[in-house]
């Protein structure tokens, strides 16, 4: 039998209402619940766990999934495929590709270094439109190089009258928006360097970032999506868990094939530490030695080098931030 429910809170108590009930009339004396990963996070994994539900949260991106069924997805399908994978779990101890899911502080903890990564980011695509109205505007060329003190006056003696009327007005708006998100960066790095003196982070923080090109925000990104590190029983499954590891393509003795990594796990952190390791090839020579060794042996692929080193930073990471984590606990 099946029976669709609405998201909504009064949906779910429903529900779950109406699952005791049935295992009431059927005698059973557990439920297990799963569902997929979502924008919705954690908190129906809460809910159902507060009404006694045993519940699992599992990654859409390791389901074994054909192109055949890719091609027909609907929800129905999806349900029943997923109950399917419960059933061998619980019936026939199969493995189940459940998601480790992170305490209510650590979550609430993410919230707040993600928006300051997506401020970043947000800096990055009005500057493109600054940058592309400019163009438009027959304007390719600029007083200085970057975004510097002297060329953001003459973005606002543009936006005062230097362009035409709508060129003008659209310019100060991007110039309004871009101090907007210069001010919300600050605040909200003064609040990130507050948690980080935390009873919680802050030895984690300081044993990451005696690391060359890891800084205050690296560390919170890595500690809050990495979370709690012993549950990684090794480094392999610290690059796995970063999808910094390559896809593999085997079929019997015919074929073993690697491919590029498989960007799997929190693609933030592997962008805070391609930004860390580029900053140590920059400024530290050990780094720099390590990274043209791997380069000169495929000078064609620079990225397998970039790729090597961040794994290789990475496991580091987890090594210091898990003897800091493992000293806070004792």
């Amino acid at each position: 039998m099946t029976r669709s429910w609405a998201t909504n809170a009064g949906a779910r108590k429903a529900m779950m209402a109406d699952l005791w009930k049935r295992a009431g009339e059927g005698g059973a004396p557990r439920i297990t619940f799963v569902y997929e990963a979502c924008g919705f996070g954690f908190r129906f994994h809460d809910e159902l766990t507060a009404a006694g539900i045993e519940s699992y949260v599992v990654a859409p991106s390791r389901l074994a999934r054909s192109a055949k069924h890719r091609k027909g997805k609907t929800d129905e399908k999806d349900a029943q495929a997923l109950l399917e994978v419960l059933r061998a779990y619980v019936l026939a101890g199969s493995a189940l590709p459940a998601v480790w899911v992170p305490d209510v502080q650590t979550r609430d903890d993410r919230e707040l270094v993600r928006r300051r990564l997506a401020i970043a980011e947000d800096q990055t695509k009005v500057k493109a439109r600054v940058r592309w109205l400019l163009k438009r505007s027959g304007i390719e060329g600029s007083p200085t190089e970057g975004w510097t003190q002297a060329y953001w006056v003459w973005l606002q003696r543009l936006a005062g009258g230097g362009l035409p009327g709508g060129a003008a007005a659209s310019l100060a708006s991007h110039a309004r928006h871009l101090e907007w998100l210069w001010q919300e960066t600050e605040r909200l790095d003064e609040q990130i360097e507050a948690l980080s003196r935390g009873a919680r982070y802050a030895g984690p923080v300081e044993a990451l970032c005696r690391h060359k090109g890891v800084g205050l925000l690296t560390a919170m990104v890595y500690l809050t999506e990495m979370g709690d590190l012993s549950r990684f029983a090794n480094r392999r499954q610290v690059g796995s868990f970063l999808g910094l590891v390559p896809c593999s393509y085997e079929t019997g003795q015919g074929a073993d094939r690697k491919g590029h990594i498989t960007h799997q796990g929190p693609a933030r952190v592997r962008k805070v530490l391609c930004q860390a390791i580029w900053s140590r090839v920059r400024w530290d020579e050990a780094e720099r030695v390590a990274y043209e060794r791997l380069v000169a042996r495929n000078p064609k692929h620079k990225k397998i080098a970039v790729v090597a080193r961040m794994r290789a930073l990475a496991i580091r990471l987890w090594h210091d931030g898990l003897a800091a984590q493992k000293a806070l606990a004792a």
